[in-house]
Order: C-alpha cells, then sequence, then structure tokens
C-alpha cells in the first residue's frame, strides 16, 4: 500500500521546468511572457550582458502577461530576457547559529560570508495562529524600561506599536529594551532605514551585549520596495520559527511606516486605485495578516514593538490610526518631554497598555492610576501654573501635582545604560506617592 502510495506522488510530481521573457520594464514592474507561475512565487531572470540570475516575485497579472517585481536593481534587465519559474515562495535558511548575526531581507548574511551550517528552510509567508488556540496573556514581561514596566506594564505576547517624530529617541529606546528585557531571543527588523544609521543603531545603541542575543534583519531605504517588504516578512518568520520552538521572542520592527509606504509603491506600480493618503487598498489589507502573526501561540509567546513615524507628529494619520486598531496598546513619544531632555520621552497619559489591568496586582494599578491622574492635573493646569496665574493655596489638588509632578518625571527619567529592577522601581515610585494615597 506505501508503494502505491509514493508511486502517486511520483507520477504526481511536476518535472518540468517552465520558461518566459520578459516583454517591457516600467518603473519597478516587470511585464513578462509566462512563465506559467502563481502570485508570491520566485522566479529568477537571466541577464544577457552580465549573465546574472536575479531574484524577482510574481506580483500580479495582466491578461496574459505576469507582473514580476525584482529583489535587487533592474538595470541589467533588458526585453527577451529568459524568465525561470522555480514553483515555491521565498524561503529562508534559520536556526539556532543565526543567532548574533545580521542578515538582509533574503536571510542571507549582510557581511557577505556563508550562513552557517545547521540551518533548516522556512517559509517566509505563514498564517496568523487560530484565534481560538492563543492563550490569554497572563504573564508580565520585564522590559527593563521604567516608564513601561511601572506605568504601562507589558505581558508575555503583547503587541505595541511606539509612536513617534523623527529625533525623539526611538531607535535608543528599542537598543534599550533589546539589552535589558527578560526575553530570550531578539529579532530587530531595520527596514527603510538610512544606510549610516544601521551600523550606528548596531554598535552604539545595541552593542556587542544585545547583538549575542540578538538576530537583526536590515533592509535599508535604497532597496527596492519588494526587499523592504520582504525584510519585515524575514523577520516575522525568524520570529515564528523561535517561538515554536519554545522561545520567549521580542520582535522590533523599525518601522511598520516603511513597509507601508513600500507596499503601496508595489501597488501604485501595479495599478492600484490610491485612497487615503495616497495609500492603496493592499496596505490596509497587508497590516492586520502581518501584525496579526505575532503575539502568544500554544508553543510559545512573541512580543512585538512596532515603530510608527508619524509626519509632523500627526497622531491621526491612516498607518498610525489602522495599527493603533490592530495592536494591544500604543506607546507615544512625545517631543516635548524629549526637548525637555526627558528620556525616554514616553508620554504616559497618552499612552495605553490594553492587557496592563489584567496582568497587574491590585495595589499597583492603584499607585500607578494616582500617579497618571497627579500628571492629568498638572498638565490641565500647566498654563495657569507657569504664567503665575495660580495661587498657591487655592486648591489642594493642584497643589499636590505641582509638588508630586516633578518627582514623578525624574522617577520616569533612566539613562541609556541604566539597568532596572522592576520590583525596586515599584517601590520607589510607591515611595513618591505614598503621601498622595493617604490624603
Amino acid at each position: 500500500m506505501e508503494t502505491d502510495q509514493i508511486i502517486k506522488q511520483i507520477k504526481q510530481i511536476d518535472t518540468y521546468i517552465r520558461y518566459g521573457k520578459v516583454d517591457r520594464v516600467i518603473g519597478l514592474l516587470i511585464e513578462a511572457k509566462g512563465p506559467e507561475a502563481r502570485i508570491g512565487e520566485v522566479c529568477y531572470i537571466y541577464t544577457k550582458t552580465t549573465h546574472q540570475k536575479i531574484m524577482a516575485e510574481v506580483i500580479g497579472f495582466d491578461k496574459e502577461k505576469v507582473l514580476l517585481m525584482p529583489y535587487s536593481s533592474v538595470h541589467n534587465i533588458a526585453s527577451g530576457c529568459l524568465v525561470e519559474a522555480t514553483k515555491e515562495a521565498l524561503q529562508i535558511r534559520v536556526g539556532r547559529s543565526l543567532i548574533g548575526k545580521v542578515v538582509d531581507s533574503t536571510g542571507e548574511l549582510l557581511t557577505g560570508e556563508t550562513l552557517p551550517k545547521g540551518l533548516i528552510e522556512y517559509p517566509t509567508e505563514q498564517s496568523p495562529p487560530n484565534p481560538l488556540e492563543r492563550p490569554r496573556i497572563t504573564e508580565q514581561i520585564t522590559s527593563g524600561i521604567k516608564a513601561i514596566d511601572t506605568m504601562l506594564t507589558m505581558g508575555k505576547g503583547q503587541r505595541v506599536g511606539i509612536f513617534a517624530g523623527s529625533g525623539v529617541g526611538k531607535s535608543t529606546l528599542m537598543g534599550m529594551i533589546a539589552r535589558n528585557s527578560e526575553a530570550d531571543i531578539n529579532v530587530i527588523a531595520l527596514i527603510g532605514e538610512r544606510g549610516r544609521e544601521v551600523k550606528e543603531f548596531i554598535e552604539r545603541d545595541l552593542g556587542p551585549e544585545g547583538l549575542e542575543q540578538s538576530i537583526v534583519v536590515v533592509a535599508t531605504s535604497d532597496q527596492p520596495a519588494l526587499m523592504r517588504i520582504k525584510g519585515a516578512y524575514t523577520a516575522t518568520a525568524i520570529s515564528e520559527y523561535f517561538r515554536d520552538l519554545g522561545y520567549q521572542v521580542n520582535l522590533m520592527m523599525d518601522s511598520v511606516t516603511r513597509v507601508a509606504m513600500a507596499q503601496r509603491e508595489i501597488g501604485l506600480a501595479i495599478g492600484e486605485p490610491p485612497t487615503t493618503k495616497g495609500y492603496t487598498p493592499s496596505v490596509f489589507a497587508m497590516l492586520p495578516s502581518l501584525l496579526e502573526r505575532t503575539g502568544t501561540s500554544i508553543t510559545g509567546s512573541i512580543t512585538a514593538f512596532y515603530t510608527v513615524l508619524v509626519d509632523g507628529d500627526d497622531f491621526n494619520e491612516p498607518i498610525a490610526d489602522t495599527t493603533r486598531g490592530i495592536l494591544d496598546g500604543h506607546f507615544v513619544l512625545d517631543r516635548k518631554l524629549a526637548e525637555k531632555g526627558q528620556f525616554p520621552a514616553i508620554n504616559a497619559l497618552h499612552s495605553v497598555s490594553r492587557v496592563m489591568t489584567d496582568i497587574t496586582e491590585t495595589k499597583s494599578l492603584d499607585i500607578t492610576n494616582k500617579a497618571r491622574e497627579i500628571l492629568a492635573r498638572y498638565e490641565e493646569n500647566e498654563e495657569l501654573i507657569q504664567i503665575g496665574a495660580y495661587k498657591k493655596g487655592s486648591n489642594r489638588k493642584i497643589d499636590e501635582a505641582i509638588r508630586l509632578q516633578p518627582k514623578i518625571l525624574e522617577f520616569l527619567r533612566q539613562s541609556r545604560d541604566e539597568k532596572l529592577d522592576r520590583d525596586k522601581a515599584m517601590g520607589t515610585l510607591t515611595e513618591i506617592m505614598k503621601g498622595s494615597m493617604t490624603s
């Protein structure tokens, strides 16, 4: 019986290699007559002059033409170049020996060296876990950041967005989390970054200590749109691989906005209509399918941090609004706090951890809620206080806010190399709030 099944499977094997020819190139898009292929399949384009084999991916069809987008430059591709179908989607090689390495979107080492031995092939396209098989988030995870671990407590498997404009310290914050978090491994995706910033982040923000327990996936801003998107999918796939081994994984992606911009480039190239702020419908279909792949599963968890760039500090722009609705919380990095030298510049009032109430004991919740109340009251009356219009003694609660607000901000300030003990930090905040809690 087994022999019959093997013979049947052998008969079903397609041994043909299918070819097509490049018809024309329009901007980022390559139109080919053939080969027979499916969406997401990798094809090889053979150049005539340099005899290179360029990887490209099928992204659509136009009547009988196959629409491809390359993983590299289109400069050497000419009309009539041979296109070979591989019958497979992009797969990367992953394993424990990849920890401490820096790779590109296709999973190859950025140094150009050969990949270490002992890796297995793993597809970059995966389905999110079944929602009924996702365990609830019940355990806290230490991020190593005082503002997060006390005021915005996170759980293992939570997904949050770090919303920030340019130059307010999101890279530094990511480096601190990578070095100080209690996760087993970090997977860091640098998508659309300037080339200069990649080495700067690895050496300064991440450091040797952080790199030892991290895998960094890099797709710089000069690379084709498809490579930037694949960088996000590759990093997510690596995280899923380690999660399925039972690891507690931190996935940090900087930034999901640039992934959306790359998808917009592809969407416009294949003729999708632009909608809100020029973003195409495929962008808003891609975001939930990518972000839902992280979180808890029956084998492990992926705690995810996605940075979201906000143009002109507009926190309601389309990508920020969409990701906020998908994720389990958002941390806002406030430019005003950064300008005052408050780092990390997390605005605790405008930030939310949606699972905090489920994983934090009542006593700690009472303290953090009171601290929030103090910060909110000071913010409401800040103009009156700053111009001297408020007279001390007029309102006991405002007096309390004036007394405690500087102490809370000083407590939340944290230097890049400062280590954190969560229990000790919570004890310090309790001491600061002690007088307020009894009043």
